[in-house]
């Protein structure tokens, strides 16, 4: 049988030295097991069930930007965090997204074990399948804790991924959202 997520916390402890039955450590292992399963609650998510059918007609075929959605996800390789901000347009073809729904989708798959080059491709790709869009493009600028409190400890790091897909893939496209996003120079 396998122990339970607390009681793999505090074997982490007694690995790292400290003693679990201490009185600040008494309760972390729950609490830390607590901590884990909802900063990794996206696995018990859905685009499905995060788009609950809002997607609207529109006659609309200009881009539509949703800029600084914070996100918080937890890097595989270390599972320690980083904290940054996603950038996401759409080029509508008919129907468009409920505004709410870009930020939870960008929610569901950062509250996920990832790497951020993978984050911003799931993100473009959901979008790219729910609307059927002409385009789509994410940005994702983030900080990451492994780089910083660990490693070469550079502490004004940031990592900047991005993914283009149809319409702005064209350079005109892809400058015109860069601009309104504030990450390209005039």
């Amino acid at each position: 049988m396998s122990a339970t997520l607390p009681e793999q916390y505090r074997e982490i402890l007694i690995g790292l030295g400290e003693n679990p039955d201490r009185e600040g450590l008494l309760d972390t292992p729950e609490r830390a097991a607590k901590a884990m399963q909802y900063l990794c609650h996206g696995y018990e998510q859905s685009v499905e069930t995060i788009v609950n059918g809002a997607l609207f007609a529109s006659d609309s075929d200009e881009m539509v930007i949703v800029s600084d959605i914070e996100l918080y996800s937890l890097c595989e390789h270390h599972l320690l965090p980083f904290i940054g901000k996603a950038h996401v347009a759409y080029i509508p073809t008919g129907k468009v997204l409920g505004l709410s729904k870009i930020a939870r989708i960008v929610d569901m798959f950062a509250r996920r074990l990832q790497i951020q080059e993978n984050l911003t491709r799931e993100i473009a790709d959901a979008i790219q399948d729910i609307t059927q869009a002409a385009g789509v493009a994410v940005v994702i600028e983030a900080r990451h804790m492994c780089m910083m409190m660990r490693g070469v400890e550079k502490q004004n790091s940031t990592m900047n991924t991005s993914v283009m897909l149809g319409a702005f893939r064209e350079s005109s496209t892809r400058m015109e959202f860069l601009q309104l996003i504030g990450r390209s120079k005039s």
